[in-house]
C-alpha cells in the first residue's frame, strides 16, 4: 500500500471541497436524502474512470434533481478510496485489488460499501513499435511510466514488480501524460490499467505505430498469488488501430459508496447505473459490460443495503 502524505491528502480534500462549492454557486436545495451535494471521485486525464465518471454524473443530475452532483478529478483508485474514507466523496470508482489492499492495510472496511461491479480493467504495457522491448523482463533498468500517484495503475504495477523481481526507473504520470512522454521518447514504456479502449492509448495508436507486450506469464503469476483480484485475459485485436490481440490480465472495477449513504439514495444511484447503461455504453464502450447478473459480484466488499434492495427488486428473469 502507498501511504498518502498530508500534502497530497490536503490537496485532494481541497479539490473535493472546491468542486462542491463551485457547483453549488449559492443555490439552495432541500436535503431530500440527508445531503445537498453528491460528490463522485473519478480519475486522471486520459483514463476511463474520468470519462465514464463524467458521463455518469450527467445521468445522476437527471435522476437526482434535488442534489448538486459534482465530480472530482483524482489519481484514480487509491485517491478515490482516501476521499471516500475521509467523507470527502460519496461515490467513487476503484479496482478490486486496490480495495482489497486498502482494507487489509487499514484493518477495516466497515465504512465502505459497493453499488456494484461495473466493468473490468486490463493491464496494458505499451511501447513504440521500434522499441527493443519484447517481454516484461526487457524493461529492467528502463524508464517506465507506472501511472499517476495513488492510481490503480501504480498500485497494480507495484504488485507486478514485486512479484517478478523486476526493477525499473519509475516515472509517475497520468494516462495522457504517459502517452505523450512515450511519443516523445522521454520514457521507454508505459503501463496503463483501465477499461477498453483506453482513450490515451487509442490516441497514441492513431498517431504512432505501437505494440502491446505479452503478459501471459505475468498474469498467471498474479492470478496464483491473488486469485480473487487478477484474471488472465486478452486485449482484443479490435481495441486499438493496427494493434493485434495480446494476452494480459484483467481486474474488476467497482462503483463504491460510503456505508452511511442514505438507503433511498443508494437505491436511486443503482437504478441510474442500470437504467442509464445503454446511454453510457453509447459513449464509453466498456460500459457495455455493465449488467445486473455481474453487478452483484463485488467480492469482499458488501453491497450497500439500498443497492441490494434494488438488485432484489430487479432480478433477471
Amino acid at each position: 500500500m502507498y501511504p498518502m502524505g498530508p500534502n497530497r491528502r490536503s490537496v485532494l480534500l481541497g479539490a473535493a471541497g472546491a468542486a462542491v462549492a463551485a457547483a453549488a454557486g449559492g443555490c439552495s436545495r432541500g436535503p431530500e436524502y440527508g445531503i445537498t451535494d453528491l460528490v463522485v471521485a473519478t480519475g486522471p486525464p486520459g483514463a476511463v474512470f474520468r470519462e465514464i465518471g463524467a458521463k455518469f454524473a450527467i445521468l445522476l443530475r437527471e435522476s437526482l434533481p434535488s442534489l448538486e452532483v459534482t465530480t472530482v478529478q483524482t489519481g484514480a483508485s487509491l485517491d478515490n478510496l482516501y476521499l471516500l474514507d475521509d467523507g470527502a466523496a460519496d461515490l467513487g470508482f476503484a479496482s478490486l485489488d486496490t480495495v482489497l489492499s486498502y482494507e487489509n492495510d487499514t484493518g477495516s472496511g466497515a465504512w465502505l460499501n459497493a453499488v456494484g461491479r461495473l466493468y473490468d480493467s486490463f493491464v496494458h504495457l505499451v511501447v513504440l513499435d521500434d522499441s527493443p522491448v519484447r517481454e516484461l523482463s526487457d524493461l529492467e533498468g528502463l524508464r517506465v511510466s507506472v501511472g499517476s500517484v495513488n492510481s490503480g495503475t501504480e498500485f497494480t504495477v507495484a504488485e507486478i514488480l514485486e512479484r517478478t523481481g523486476l526493477t525499473v526507473d519509475s516515472v509517475r504520470l497520468d494516462q495522457a501524460a504517459s502517452a505523450e512522454a512515450l511519443s516523445s521518447g522521454e520514457i521507454d514504456a508505459m503501463f496503463s490499467l483501465t477499461g477498453l479502449p483506453t482513450p490515451a492509448v487509442a490516441d497514441l495508436a492513431d498517431r504512432h505505430a505501437v505494440r502491446l507486450i505479452d503478459l501471459a506469464d505475468t498474469a498467471d503469476v498474479m492470478a496464483d498469488a491473488y486469485p480473487e483480484a487478477y484474471f488472465p485475459a486478452t486485449l482484443p485485436a479490435t481495441t486499438y488501430s493496427e494493434v493485434p490481440a495480446c494476452p494480459t490480465m484483467s481486474i474488476p472495477n467497482l462503483l463504491l459508496c460510503r456505508a452511511n449513504l442514505d438507503d433511498a439514495l443508494a437505491y436511486q444511484v443503482t437504478e441510474t447505473v442500470y437504467r442509464g447503461q445503454a446511454r453510457l455504453a453509447a459513449q464509453r464502450p466498456e460500459a457495455a459490460q455493465i449488467n445486473v447478473r455481474t453487478g452483484i459480484s463485488t467480492g469482499v466488499v458488501p453491497l450497500h443495503p439500498g443497492s441490494e434492495r434494488w438488485y432484489r427488486a430487479n432480478k433477471p428473469a
